[in-house]
Protein backbone atom coordinates (compact mmCIF):
# COMPACT_ATOMS: atom_id res chain seq x y z
CA UNK A 1 0.00 0.00 0.00
CA UNK A 2 1.06 3.51 -0.81
CA UNK A 3 2.80 5.64 1.81
CA UNK A 4 1.26 7.95 4.29
CA UNK A 5 -0.75 10.91 2.33
CA UNK A 6 0.87 14.71 2.68
CA UNK A 7 -1.15 17.50 3.71
CA UNK A 8 -4.07 17.58 6.16
CA UNK A 9 -6.62 16.86 4.41
CA UNK A 10 -7.08 12.98 3.45
CA UNK A 11 -9.36 11.44 0.91
CA UNK A 12 -9.68 8.01 0.89
CA UNK A 13 -12.49 5.84 -0.95
CA UNK A 14 -13.64 3.05 0.94
CA UNK A 15 -12.71 0.12 -1.95
CA UNK A 16 -13.77 -3.17 0.99
CA UNK A 17 -16.36 -4.73 -0.94
CA UNK A 18 -17.63 -6.37 2.06
CA UNK A 19 -18.04 -2.84 3.77
CA UNK A 20 -21.50 -1.51 4.63
CA UNK A 21 -19.63 2.30 3.33
CA UNK A 22 -18.09 0.53 0.17
CA UNK A 23 -17.70 3.21 -2.54
CA UNK A 24 -18.06 6.04 0.05
CA UNK A 25 -15.29 9.01 -0.02
CA UNK A 26 -13.94 9.70 3.46
CA UNK A 27 -12.37 12.86 4.16
CA UNK A 28 -10.42 12.59 6.90
CA UNK A 29 -9.46 16.74 7.92
CA UNK A 30 -6.27 17.44 10.22
CA UNK A 31 -6.43 20.80 9.90
CA UNK A 32 -8.22 21.17 13.67
CA UNK A 33 -5.40 19.66 15.57
CA UNK A 34 -3.01 22.82 16.29
CA UNK A 35 -0.16 21.12 17.70
CA UNK A 36 2.22 19.60 15.08
CA UNK A 37 3.52 16.62 17.51
CA UNK A 38 -0.11 15.44 18.19
CA UNK A 39 -1.31 15.89 14.75
CA UNK A 40 1.99 14.12 13.47
CA UNK A 41 0.94 10.79 16.10
CA UNK A 42 -3.20 11.18 15.11
CA UNK A 43 -2.24 11.02 11.51
CA UNK A 44 -0.36 7.93 12.14
CA UNK A 45 -2.64 6.09 14.14
CA UNK A 46 -5.04 6.46 11.58
CA UNK A 47 -3.30 5.73 8.66
CA UNK A 48 -1.37 2.65 10.39
CA UNK A 49 -4.28 1.27 11.35
CA UNK A 50 -5.84 1.66 8.19
CA UNK A 51 -3.28 0.39 6.15
CA UNK A 52 -3.36 -3.24 8.15
CA UNK A 53 -6.86 -3.51 8.42
CA UNK A 54 -7.12 -3.15 12.19
CA UNK A 55 -10.19 -1.07 11.88
CA UNK A 56 -12.54 0.11 9.39
CA UNK A 57 -12.43 3.40 7.39
CA UNK A 58 -15.86 4.57 9.55
CA UNK A 59 -15.00 3.59 12.60
CA UNK A 60 -11.28 5.96 11.88
CA UNK A 61 -13.34 8.62 10.69
CA UNK A 62 -15.60 8.48 13.71
CA UNK A 63 -12.63 8.55 16.06
CA UNK A 64 -11.09 11.40 14.27
CA UNK A 65 -14.11 12.95 14.79
CA UNK A 66 -14.03 12.35 18.49
CA UNK A 67 -10.56 13.64 19.20
CA UNK A 68 -11.56 17.20 17.80
CA UNK A 69 -13.60 17.88 21.60
CA UNK A 70 -10.49 15.82 23.00
CA UNK A 71 -7.92 18.71 20.69
CA UNK A 72 -10.42 21.51 22.24
CA UNK A 73 -9.18 20.82 25.91
CA UNK A 74 -5.94 20.40 24.97
CA UNK A 75 -5.72 23.82 23.52
CA UNK A 76 -7.61 25.12 26.27
CA UNK A 77 -5.16 24.36 28.88
CA UNK A 78 -2.26 24.50 27.02
CA UNK A 79 -1.55 21.05 26.36
CA UNK A 80 1.24 20.88 23.05
CA UNK A 81 2.24 17.08 23.29
CA UNK A 82 1.12 13.27 24.76
CA UNK A 83 4.47 12.93 26.75
CA UNK A 84 3.44 14.17 29.84
CA UNK A 85 -0.10 13.98 29.94
CA UNK A 86 -0.72 12.72 33.58
CA UNK A 87 -3.86 11.24 35.16
CA UNK A 88 -4.98 14.74 36.58
CA UNK A 89 -5.13 16.06 32.61
CA UNK A 90 -7.70 13.18 32.30
CA UNK A 91 -9.91 14.50 35.13
CA UNK A 92 -9.17 18.09 33.24
CA UNK A 93 -10.74 16.47 30.23
CA UNK A 94 -13.77 14.55 32.01
CA UNK A 95 -14.49 18.00 33.44
CA UNK A 96 -13.88 19.96 29.95
CA UNK A 97 -16.43 17.52 29.11
CA UNK A 98 -18.74 17.79 31.60
CA UNK A 99 -19.37 21.71 31.60
CA UNK A 100 -18.74 22.17 27.74
CA UNK A 101 -22.05 22.52 25.39
CA UNK A 102 -21.69 21.24 21.93
CA UNK A 103 -21.21 23.51 19.32
CA UNK A 104 -23.61 21.11 16.90
CA UNK A 105 -26.49 20.73 19.27
CA UNK A 106 -26.05 23.39 21.94
CA UNK A 107 -26.40 20.99 24.03
CA UNK A 108 -24.49 19.59 27.28
CA UNK A 109 -22.45 16.56 25.70
CA UNK A 110 -24.46 12.97 26.37
CA UNK A 111 -22.34 10.33 28.55
CA UNK A 112 -22.09 8.39 25.57
CA UNK A 113 -20.67 11.11 23.61
CA UNK A 114 -18.01 11.27 26.80
CA UNK A 115 -17.32 7.92 27.00
CA UNK A 116 -16.95 7.76 23.37
CA UNK A 117 -14.48 10.36 23.40
CA UNK A 118 -12.71 9.40 26.09
CA UNK A 119 -12.26 5.64 24.62
CA UNK A 120 -10.84 7.46 21.27
CA UNK A 121 -8.30 9.38 23.35
CA UNK A 122 -7.52 5.82 24.83
CA UNK A 123 -7.12 3.69 21.83
CA UNK A 124 -4.50 6.48 20.59
CA UNK A 125 -2.46 6.32 23.77
CA UNK A 126 -2.94 2.67 23.90
CA UNK A 127 -1.84 2.16 20.45
CA UNK A 128 1.15 4.30 20.32
CA UNK A 129 2.76 2.67 23.59
CA UNK A 130 3.10 -0.33 21.41
CA UNK A 131 4.21 1.81 18.49
CA UNK A 132 5.25 5.10 19.17
CA UNK A 133 6.73 4.57 23.25
CA UNK A 134 8.52 8.10 23.14
CA UNK A 135 5.22 9.94 22.32
CA UNK A 136 2.78 9.04 25.30
CA UNK A 137 3.75 8.16 28.81
CA UNK A 138 4.71 4.48 29.78
CA UNK A 139 2.92 4.70 33.37
CA UNK A 140 -1.00 4.21 33.85
CA UNK A 141 -3.21 7.53 32.97
CA UNK A 142 -6.53 6.07 33.03
CA UNK A 143 -8.26 4.95 36.29
CA UNK A 144 -10.65 2.69 33.94
CA UNK A 145 -13.63 4.06 35.76
CA UNK A 146 -14.41 7.37 34.78
CA UNK A 147 -17.69 6.84 32.59
CA UNK A 148 -18.62 3.46 34.25
CA UNK A 149 -22.13 4.57 35.32
CA UNK A 150 -22.05 4.20 38.80
CA UNK A 151 -25.63 3.83 39.94
CA UNK A 152 -26.70 3.52 36.52
CA UNK A 153 -30.18 3.13 35.25
CA UNK A 154 -31.74 -0.09 35.96
CA UNK A 155 -32.71 -2.33 32.66
CA UNK A 156 -32.92 -4.81 31.09
CA UNK A 157 -31.86 -5.08 27.39
CA UNK A 158 -33.80 -7.77 26.66
CA UNK A 159 -37.45 -7.36 25.18
CA UNK A 160 -40.41 -8.30 27.85
CA UNK A 161 -42.52 -11.00 26.51
CA UNK A 162 -45.58 -8.51 27.29
CA UNK A 163 -43.49 -5.73 25.07
CA UNK A 164 -42.57 -8.75 21.96
CA UNK A 165 -46.57 -9.86 22.72
CA UNK A 166 -47.36 -6.51 21.76
CA UNK A 167 -45.22 -6.24 18.92
CA UNK A 168 -46.27 -9.24 17.40
CA UNK A 169 -49.97 -8.30 17.60
CA UNK A 170 -48.99 -4.72 16.32
CA UNK A 171 -47.41 -6.58 13.02
CA UNK A 172 -50.55 -8.34 11.94
CA UNK A 173 -51.89 -5.23 10.61
CA UNK A 174 -48.61 -3.45 10.11
CA UNK A 175 -48.70 -1.75 6.16
CA UNK A 176 -45.16 -0.48 6.23
CA UNK A 177 -43.49 -4.37 4.45
CA UNK A 178 -40.05 -3.32 5.19
CA UNK A 179 -40.73 -2.87 9.09
CA UNK A 180 -42.84 -5.84 9.19
CA UNK A 181 -40.81 -7.99 7.58
CA UNK A 182 -37.63 -6.70 8.90
CA UNK A 183 -38.61 -7.44 12.59
CA UNK A 184 -39.63 -10.65 11.97
CA UNK A 185 -36.08 -11.58 10.44
CA UNK A 186 -34.24 -9.64 13.18
CA UNK A 187 -36.65 -11.90 15.76
CA UNK A 188 -35.61 -14.94 14.26
CA UNK A 189 -31.73 -14.27 13.12
CA UNK A 190 -30.50 -11.95 15.46
CA UNK A 191 -28.23 -10.10 13.21
CA UNK A 192 -27.07 -6.61 13.58
CA UNK A 193 -29.22 -3.66 11.62
CA UNK A 194 -26.32 -2.91 9.47
CA UNK A 195 -26.40 -6.97 8.28
CA UNK A 196 -30.06 -6.52 7.98
CA UNK A 197 -29.34 -2.99 5.39
CA UNK A 198 -27.27 -5.37 3.38
CA UNK A 199 -29.08 -8.93 3.64
CA UNK A 200 -28.84 -10.18 -0.04
CA UNK A 201 -31.69 -11.72 -2.18
CA UNK A 202 -30.11 -14.96 -2.77
CA UNK A 203 -29.16 -15.44 1.46
CA UNK A 204 -31.73 -18.60 1.58
CA UNK A 205 -30.54 -21.81 0.48
CA UNK A 206 -32.49 -25.28 0.74
CA UNK A 207 -31.37 -27.07 3.59
CA UNK A 208 -29.90 -30.55 2.63
CA UNK A 209 -32.05 -32.74 5.00
CA UNK A 210 -34.90 -30.15 5.50
CA UNK A 211 -35.96 -26.73 5.98
CA UNK A 212 -33.71 -23.82 5.57
CA UNK A 213 -30.68 -22.20 6.06
CA UNK A 214 -29.84 -18.21 6.05
CA UNK A 215 -26.67 -16.90 5.67
CA UNK A 216 -25.29 -12.87 5.60
CA UNK A 217 -21.67 -11.22 5.84
CA UNK A 218 -21.17 -10.37 9.25
CA UNK A 219 -19.35 -6.80 8.33
CA UNK A 220 -18.16 -6.24 11.95
CA UNK A 221 -16.17 -8.93 11.92
CA UNK A 222 -15.87 -8.89 8.49
CA UNK A 223 -16.47 -12.75 7.46
CA UNK A 224 -19.10 -14.98 6.25
CA UNK A 225 -21.96 -16.28 9.06
CA UNK A 226 -22.37 -19.82 8.78
CA UNK A 227 -25.57 -20.79 7.12
CA UNK A 228 -28.05 -20.89 10.28
CA UNK A 229 -31.29 -22.84 10.00
CA UNK A 230 -33.55 -20.57 10.11
CA UNK A 231 -38.03 -20.76 10.77
CA UNK A 232 -40.36 -20.52 7.97
CA UNK A 233 -41.72 -17.27 8.81
CA UNK A 234 -37.94 -15.83 8.69
CA UNK A 235 -38.22 -17.41 4.86
CA UNK A 236 -41.98 -16.23 4.10
CA UNK A 237 -40.62 -12.63 5.23
CA UNK A 238 -37.74 -12.56 2.79
CA UNK A 239 -39.67 -13.73 0.22
CA UNK A 240 -42.43 -11.22 0.45
CA UNK A 241 -39.50 -8.43 0.59
CA UNK A 242 -38.20 -9.88 -2.70
CA UNK A 243 -41.92 -9.57 -4.29
CA UNK A 244 -41.95 -6.32 -2.93
CA UNK A 245 -38.70 -4.95 -3.93
CA UNK A 246 -39.02 -6.50 -7.40
CA UNK A 247 -40.57 -3.97 -9.45
CA UNK A 248 -38.18 -1.41 -8.04
CA UNK A 249 -34.86 -3.41 -8.37
CA UNK A 250 -33.85 -2.24 -11.82
CA UNK A 251 -33.99 1.21 -10.96
CA UNK A 252 -31.74 0.99 -7.84
CA UNK A 253 -28.34 2.31 -7.66
CA UNK A 254 -25.87 -0.52 -9.05
CA UNK A 255 -24.07 -0.79 -5.38
CA UNK A 256 -27.48 -1.51 -4.07
CA UNK A 257 -29.79 -4.06 -6.84
CA UNK A 258 -28.99 -7.70 -5.02
CA UNK A 259 -29.68 -5.75 -1.91
CA UNK A 260 -33.25 -7.37 0.23
CA UNK A 261 -34.24 -4.35 1.52
CA UNK A 262 -34.42 -1.58 -1.63
CA UNK A 263 -37.15 1.70 -1.67
CA UNK A 264 -37.78 4.67 -3.46
CA UNK A 265 -36.76 8.20 -1.28
CA UNK A 266 -39.21 10.46 -0.99
CA UNK A 267 -38.51 13.75 -3.01
CA UNK A 268 -37.38 16.38 0.06
CA UNK A 269 -34.47 18.29 1.13
CA UNK A 270 -33.92 15.58 3.74
CA UNK A 271 -32.44 12.96 1.42
CA UNK A 272 -30.35 15.20 -0.25
CA UNK A 273 -28.47 13.03 -2.92
CA UNK A 274 -31.23 9.96 -3.19
CA UNK A 275 -34.19 12.26 -3.35
CA UNK A 276 -36.55 10.55 -5.95
CA UNK A 277 -33.85 7.53 -6.02
CA UNK A 278 -33.82 3.11 -5.44
CA UNK A 279 -31.35 2.67 -2.69
CA UNK A 280 -31.33 0.71 0.81
CA UNK A 281 -33.13 2.40 3.61
CA UNK A 282 -31.11 3.74 6.17
CA UNK A 283 -30.15 2.66 10.19
CA UNK A 284 -32.24 6.26 11.24
CA UNK A 285 -35.06 5.25 8.83
CA UNK A 286 -35.21 2.05 10.91
CA UNK A 287 -34.88 3.90 13.81
CA UNK A 288 -37.51 6.56 12.79
CA UNK A 289 -40.26 3.44 11.69
CA UNK A 290 -39.18 2.08 15.16
CA UNK A 291 -40.46 4.93 16.91
CA UNK A 292 -43.77 5.72 14.82
CA UNK A 293 -44.83 1.98 14.90
CA UNK A 294 -44.70 2.29 18.61
CA UNK A 295 -46.74 5.03 19.28
CA UNK A 296 -48.96 3.94 16.65
CA UNK A 297 -49.58 1.23 18.21
CA UNK A 298 -49.28 2.21 21.57
CA UNK A 299 -46.62 -0.13 22.49
CA UNK A 300 -45.91 0.16 26.43
CA UNK A 301 -43.97 -0.74 28.76
CA UNK A 302 -44.46 -2.29 32.31
CA UNK A 303 -44.29 1.68 33.82
CA UNK A 304 -47.05 2.38 31.15
CA UNK A 305 -44.67 4.32 29.09
CA UNK A 306 -44.35 4.15 25.45
CA UNK A 307 -41.30 1.60 24.40
CA UNK A 308 -37.97 2.59 23.31
CA UNK A 309 -37.59 0.08 20.56
CA UNK A 310 -34.32 -0.44 18.92
CA UNK A 311 -32.94 -3.19 16.23
CA UNK A 312 -30.45 -4.34 18.66
CA UNK A 313 -32.80 -5.64 21.37
CA UNK A 314 -34.15 -8.30 18.87
CA UNK A 315 -30.44 -9.82 19.06
CA UNK A 316 -30.45 -8.79 22.70
CA UNK A 317 -33.77 -10.68 23.12
CA UNK A 318 -32.97 -13.97 20.95
CA UNK A 319 -29.75 -14.47 23.14
CA UNK A 320 -31.89 -14.16 26.54
CA UNK A 321 -34.58 -16.45 25.35
CA UNK A 322 -31.57 -18.93 23.94
CA UNK A 323 -29.97 -18.72 27.30
CA UNK A 324 -32.85 -18.85 29.30
CA UNK A 325 -33.81 -22.34 27.58
CA UNK A 326 -30.77 -23.73 28.56
CA UNK A 327 -28.56 -23.37 25.24
CA UNK A 328 -24.98 -23.81 25.30
CA UNK A 329 -23.33 -20.65 25.76
CA UNK A 330 -20.51 -21.63 22.58
CA UNK A 331 -23.95 -22.38 20.93
CA UNK A 332 -25.29 -18.79 21.65
CA UNK A 333 -22.00 -17.16 20.73
CA UNK A 334 -21.88 -18.94 17.02
CA UNK A 335 -25.49 -17.63 16.93
CA UNK A 336 -24.98 -14.24 17.31
CA UNK A 337 -21.64 -14.21 15.96
CA UNK A 338 -19.53 -13.30 18.87
CA UNK A 339 -15.28 -13.60 18.49
CA UNK A 340 -15.13 -14.95 21.87
CA UNK A 341 -17.37 -16.30 24.20
CA UNK A 342 -16.57 -13.87 26.59
CA UNK A 343 -18.34 -11.68 25.00
CA UNK A 344 -21.55 -13.26 25.00
CA UNK A 345 -21.16 -13.93 28.92
CA UNK A 346 -20.63 -10.13 29.08
CA UNK A 347 -23.79 -8.76 27.79
CA UNK A 348 -25.88 -11.66 27.09
CA UNK A 349 -26.16 -14.07 30.11
CA UNK A 350 -28.80 -12.68 31.80
CA UNK A 351 -31.77 -14.77 32.37
CA UNK A 352 -34.97 -13.52 31.30
CA UNK A 353 -37.58 -14.60 34.33
CA UNK A 354 -40.22 -12.68 36.66
CA UNK A 355 -37.14 -11.73 38.84
CA UNK A 356 -35.07 -10.14 36.63
CA UNK A 357 -38.09 -8.24 34.67
CA UNK A 358 -40.18 -7.01 37.27
CA UNK A 359 -37.09 -5.78 39.48
CA UNK A 360 -39.24 -3.65 42.30
CA UNK A 361 -40.93 -7.09 43.39
CA UNK A 362 -37.94 -8.70 43.60
CA UNK A 363 -36.63 -6.12 46.49
CA UNK A 364 -36.08 -8.30 50.03
CA UNK A 365 -37.57 -7.02 52.56
CA UNK A 366 -38.68 -9.04 55.74
CA UNK A 367 -39.74 -7.84 59.71
CA UNK A 368 -37.67 -9.91 61.60
CA UNK A 369 -34.52 -11.56 60.11
CA UNK A 370 -34.56 -14.36 62.54
CA UNK A 371 -37.98 -15.20 60.76
CA UNK A 372 -36.17 -15.36 57.53
CA UNK A 373 -37.51 -18.98 55.84
CA UNK A 374 -35.58 -21.84 54.25
CA UNK A 375 -37.16 -20.75 51.12
CA UNK A 376 -35.18 -18.13 50.07
CA UNK A 377 -31.99 -20.02 49.87
CA UNK A 378 -30.66 -22.68 47.29
CA UNK A 379 -30.03 -25.23 49.86
CA UNK A 380 -30.66 -26.36 52.82
CA UNK A 381 -27.17 -26.24 54.38
CA UNK A 382 -27.01 -22.31 53.06
CA UNK A 383 -29.83 -21.99 55.22
CA UNK A 384 -28.09 -23.59 58.34
CA UNK A 385 -24.88 -21.84 57.46
CA UNK A 386 -26.96 -18.19 57.37
CA UNK A 387 -29.11 -18.80 60.41
CA UNK A 388 -25.09 -19.43 62.44
CA UNK A 389 -23.31 -16.49 60.52
CA UNK A 390 -26.18 -14.04 59.88
CA UNK A 391 -24.79 -11.18 62.43
CA UNK A 392 -22.16 -11.40 60.43
CA UNK A 393 -23.46 -10.93 57.10
CA UNK A 394 -24.27 -7.42 57.70
CA UNK A 395 -20.05 -6.60 57.04
CA UNK A 396 -19.71 -5.07 53.72
CA UNK A 397 -23.54 -3.59 53.96
CA UNK A 398 -24.85 -0.49 56.45
CA UNK A 399 -28.86 -1.33 55.46
CA UNK A 400 -29.19 -5.16 55.28
CA UNK A 401 -27.95 -8.54 55.07
CA UNK A 402 -26.71 -10.57 52.00
CA UNK A 403 -27.76 -13.79 52.28
CA UNK A 404 -25.05 -15.51 50.31
CA UNK A 405 -22.26 -13.13 50.36
CA UNK A 406 -19.46 -15.80 49.92
CA UNK A 407 -19.23 -18.57 46.94
CA UNK A 408 -16.28 -21.00 47.07
CA UNK A 409 -14.43 -19.11 49.17
CA UNK A 410 -14.96 -15.86 47.44
CA UNK A 411 -16.84 -12.56 48.51
CA UNK A 412 -19.20 -11.57 45.94
CA UNK A 413 -17.36 -8.94 43.96
CA UNK A 414 -21.10 -6.56 43.81
CA UNK A 415 -21.01 -6.78 47.75
CA UNK A 416 -17.56 -5.71 47.46
CA UNK A 417 -17.88 -2.89 44.48
CA UNK A 418 -22.02 -1.26 45.37
CA UNK A 419 -22.18 -2.30 48.80
CA UNK A 420 -25.84 -1.59 48.21
CA UNK A 421 -27.47 -4.98 46.34
CA UNK A 422 -31.36 -3.67 46.72
CA UNK A 423 -32.27 -5.68 43.36
CA UNK A 424 -29.92 -8.74 44.13
CA UNK A 425 -32.22 -11.34 44.85
CA UNK A 426 -29.40 -12.08 48.17
CA UNK A 427 -30.58 -8.88 49.87
CA UNK A 428 -32.50 -8.78 52.51
CA UNK A 429 -33.45 -5.73 54.57
CA UNK A 430 -35.63 -5.22 57.47
CA UNK A 431 -37.46 -2.46 59.70
CA UNK A 432 -34.17 -1.66 61.83
CA UNK A 433 -32.58 -0.28 58.60
CA UNK A 434 -35.59 2.12 57.76
CA UNK A 435 -33.58 5.48 58.90
CA UNK A 436 -30.99 4.49 57.05
CA UNK A 437 -33.04 4.06 54.18
CA UNK A 438 -34.57 6.88 54.20
CA UNK A 439 -31.38 9.14 55.15
CA UNK A 440 -29.50 7.56 51.83
CA UNK A 441 -32.97 8.85 49.64
CA UNK A 442 -32.47 12.00 51.47
CA UNK A 443 -28.96 12.45 50.21
CA UNK A 444 -29.57 11.20 46.39
CA UNK A 445 -32.37 13.33 46.63
CA UNK A 446 -30.53 16.24 47.42
CA UNK A 447 -27.49 15.55 44.93
CA UNK A 448 -29.95 15.17 42.12
CA UNK A 449 -31.70 18.18 43.06
CA UNK A 450 -28.45 20.45 42.96
CA UNK A 451 -27.01 18.35 40.02
CA UNK A 452 -30.50 19.44 37.89
CA UNK A 453 -28.17 21.72 35.82
CA UNK A 454 -26.38 19.17 34.27
CA UNK A 455 -29.58 17.71 32.40
CA UNK A 456 -30.81 14.52 32.14
CA UNK A 457 -27.61 12.11 31.64
CA UNK A 458 -26.83 13.08 35.16
CA UNK A 459 -30.46 12.28 36.66
CA UNK A 460 -30.25 9.08 35.32
CA UNK A 461 -27.43 8.08 37.65
CA UNK A 462 -30.44 8.94 40.66
CA UNK A 463 -33.45 8.10 39.96
CA UNK A 464 -33.53 4.19 39.60
CA UNK A 465 -31.61 4.22 42.61
CA UNK A 466 -34.60 6.34 44.08
CA UNK A 467 -37.40 4.51 42.87
CA UNK A 468 -36.46 1.86 44.34
CA UNK A 469 -35.36 3.04 47.87
CA UNK A 470 -39.21 4.48 47.97
CA UNK A 471 -40.75 1.22 47.56
CA UNK A 472 -37.91 -0.21 50.11
CA UNK A 473 -39.53 2.24 52.58
CA UNK A 474 -43.19 2.28 51.69
CA UNK A 475 -42.92 -1.78 52.54
CA UNK A 476 -40.63 -1.53 55.29
CA UNK A 477 -43.05 0.79 56.74
CA UNK A 478 -45.99 -0.92 56.43
CA UNK A 479 -44.27 -3.79 58.46
CA UNK A 480 -43.26 -1.48 61.45
CA UNK A 481 -47.03 -0.23 61.22
CA UNK A 482 -48.07 -3.94 61.19
CA UNK A 483 -49.65 -4.24 57.54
Amino acid sequence: MASRPDGDVWNIVDNDKDSQHYGRNFKFDFSYISSEEIKDVVKDYVWQNYRVGNNSLSWLYAQLGNFKTVMACFEANRIVSLRAITNTDIDILCSYMNTTLSERTGNKFSTSKKRNTLNTFKNIVRWCQLHRPNDVPTTEIFTGNEYIGVNRKLKIDFIPDDVVAQINEALKKEENPYLKYGIIILQSTGMRIGDLLKLRIDCIKPHLISGYTIEWIQHKGRKDKAPMPVRSECVAAIEKLIEVTEPLRNEAIERDKNNLLIYRYLNGTQYGKYNGKVATPTSGAFSYWFDTFVNRNNIKDANGDYYNLTSHQFRRTLGTDMLSKGTNINVIQQVLGHSDPSVTKRFYADVKDKERAEVFKSVGVIGNINQIQSSAFDSVSEFEWFKVNKDKCVAGLCDGYCTKPVTDGNICPRLLKRQKCYTCSRYITTPEYLEAHKQHLANLEKQLEEGAIYGEHYAEHFIPTIEVLKVIIERLEGLQNGN
